[in-house]
């Protein structure tokens, strides 16, 4: 999707952008830790025609600026919102998955004008993430090499990826900031916001892999649905955590359906 990418800058950062289509409301799509906007390639083929689809690299991910601050989720949350009033998007549906699923409950819980709706796509709970400082600082040790990624894929995805796929999950993870690696196992992971998602008034979907190691469907139903009034859930048979990957066209589908509930 290189031939709709774009350079924005907003909060006095450069961000990479990619945007395609032109029909409203707008998706706006958060990619993982790890991830970059190209993250979401295969599912923006499958929606474009029916919505403007845009998706930016995350502050010191892909091609946007590796600042030396600012990784802290609601600073990220600043950034997005600033992207959306800088593209002129007066009707959006956010959608976010895992770390980017976190930052689009922030921005729900805030209430802007324009947000439609949320799709959460195998998002971190608002809750912190219950795993010992040991289990972060191996997941961030993982994220340094090839056999480290390796390895990461080994939990995060339940069906082999595509090669070409595995070596773009190897160069985006590779290739983001140091700085923005370590804020999520240092401080976005344990960032409690169970306090705020409570606020969030417009229709949620969450949509989860039955077979995902990270963000089971019984946690999020647990932390999400309890929280949020009226959640819906989508359930993917034999998907893991990484679903714009593994199964775009799954994925695109369960979208579709979600949206479908949105007016």
């Amino acid at each position: 999707m290189s031939g709709n990418t774009k350079l924005v800058r907003v909060q006095g950062v450069d961000f990479q952008i990619h945007d395609v289509g032109d029909k409203q409301p707008a998706l706006v799509f958060l990619h993982y830790w790890g991830g970059t906007g190209r993250t979401w390639d295969l599912v923006i083929r499958e929606v474009s025609s029916r919505h403007r689809c845009v998706a930016p690299d995350l502050r010191g991910w892909g091609g946007s600026a590796k600042t030396t601050d600012g990784y802290d989720l609601r600073t990220q949350a600043d950034d997005v919102v600033a992207l959306i009033a800088s593209l002129g998007l007066s009707q959006y549906i956010l959608v976010g998955q895992s770390m980017g699923g976190k930052i689009a409950q922030i921005i729900g819980a805030r209430r802007p004008q324009g947000l439609k709706g949320l799709v959460l796509v195998a998002p971190a709970p608002p809750t912190p993430i219950a795993a010992p400082g040991e289990q972060r600082d191996a997941m961030l040790e993982s994220y340094q090499s090839v056999a480290g990624v390796d390895f990461a894929l080994s939990i995060l995805t339940s069906r082999q990826l595509a090669p070409e796929l595995r070596q773009q999950v190897i160069d985006d993870t590779l290739g983001g900031s140091p700085v923005a690696k370590a804020a999520w196992t240092q401080a976005g992971m344990t960032l409690d916001i169970s306090d705020i998602v409570g606020k969030i008034d417009v229709p949620t979907t969450v949509i989860v892999g039955d077979a995902d190691k990270v963000e089971t469907e019984a946690l999020l139903r647990r932390e999400l649905a309890s929280r949020i009034s009226a959640t819906e859930f989508i359930v993917l048979p034999g998907v893991g955590h990484l679903s714009p990957l593994e199964a775009p066209g799954e994925l695109a589908a369960a979208i579709t359906r979600a949206l479908s509930g949105i007016h």
